[in-house]
């Protein structure tokens, strides 16, 4: 697994593996890349330090080992 960050676009990539991508699908911030077979290879957070600024802040209201419910 590789991690890095590219500050000029403000996007996180995590290369999970060394498969071949064949496609991508979108889900909000996150560009998911598959391989032919369906199993992600590659992760892209768009506007990463926003993305994991929010995440922080969901973390940081959970109490007592349950997660207070919070709209992003």
């Amino acid at each position: 697994m590789r991690i890095s960050y590219d500050r000029d676009v403000d996007i996180l990539t995590i290369e999970i593996s060394d498969g071949k991508i064949d496609y991508a699908e979108e889900a909000g911030p996150l560009i998911i890349h598959f391989s032919k077979e369906g199993k992600p290879v590659l992760l892209e957070i768009l506007d990463a330090s926003e993305f994991l600024s929010e995440i922080t802040k969901i973390s940081m209201k959970v109490k007592d080992k349950e997660l207070v419910e919070t709209q992003i």
